[in-house]
């Protein structure tokens, strides 16, 4: 199979326009990992052709944020798109994407944009969920896979497609790791030797939370984790339900937690069943 590599809006309407059948769509900013060839390979397992675009997108990084220092590896990325059978990657330039500058109408992510990461990173959401329109409206997708790690994202664009009738089905793909635990990021690739150790006390945290059948279990058993590393400065430790909303008593649930390890902000989350024992 060949992978066709475009840049432009016009050549991927050409190149979609020739894909029969269910398409899927990955959608990334590079820096391609396993946890992105899993989504690749869960796209291929359902749908007859798979798109990839990367694009580092401006809208959704703050001004202290790591925009300009984001790592861009077209080339190793394409390798790993052949590598896994893509049949098209949309990697546009951010004039393609946005000619008249910052566009003058973006989305709005709403109250669910504004807490946890939306709290930390104020505007974050409505760039991302205004990137992520435009790639549904260009690449027409049929199935649009994004992984867990990113809770609040997958829950937004979920909520997104639904509010917005876009006909697209949106689909979570479990959060990949490494043996020891630590989920696979672009930003790992930041982490030192021994930052990289100190990192293991969020999945850690997050495993020892979800041995716990009650809410305040579950956070205390997480804190006691992230609190035994000094190197990591958290942001939030959150448990709420699988919409983002209330922790309940009993049922499923989610807990998040966000910290700095160095210079490296990192996020993780795990589902639990609350309510039942370990």
């Amino acid at each position: 199979m060949i992978t066709e590599l475009v840049h432009t809006r016009a050549d991927l309407a050409a190149a979609r326009k020739i894909l029969p059948g269910r398409v899927a769509v990955v959608m990334t900013m590079g820096a391609l990992h396993e946890g992105h060839r899993e989504l690749i390979r869960v796209a291929r397992a359902n749908a007859d052709h798979v798109l990839v675009t990367i694009f580092v997108n401006p809208l959704q990084f703050g001004p202290t944020e790591d925009f300009d220092k984001y790592p861009r590896t077209l080339e190793s990325d394409l390798d790993v798109c052949v590598a896994e059978g893509v049949d098209v990657v949309f990697a546009p330039s951010r004039t393609e994407m946005y000619p008249d500058g910052t566009p003058a109408v973006t989305l709005e992510a709403g109250p669910l944009g504004t807490i946890l990461e939306g709290a930390s990173r104020p505007g974050h959401f409505n760039g991302m969920l205004t990137v992520v329109a435009k790639l549904f409206l260009l690449t027409r997708a049929d199935l649009a896979l994004f992984g867990e790690k990113d809770y609040q994202q997958l829950t937004l664009v979920k909520r997104m497609a639904r509010d917005l009738e876009i006909p697209v089905e949106v689909r979570g793909v479990p959060t990949v790791r490494e043996v020891d635990g630590l989920a696979l990021s672009s930003r790992n690739r930041y982490l030192s030797p021994a930052e990289r150790e100190a990192a293991l006390a969020l999945s850690r945290a997050l495993r020892a939370g979800a041995t716990q059948s009650d809410p305040a279990s579950a956070l205390s058993a997480a804190t006691k984790i992230l609190s035994s590393r000094t190197e990591v400065k958290v942001d939030y430790l959150a448990l709420t339900d699988p919409s983002l909303g209330p922790a309940p008593a009993t049922g499923p649930a989610r807990l998040l937690v966000a910290a700095r390890v160095g210079n490296t902000r990192l996020i993780d989350n795990v589902a639990l069943e609350l309510g039942t024992p370990a």
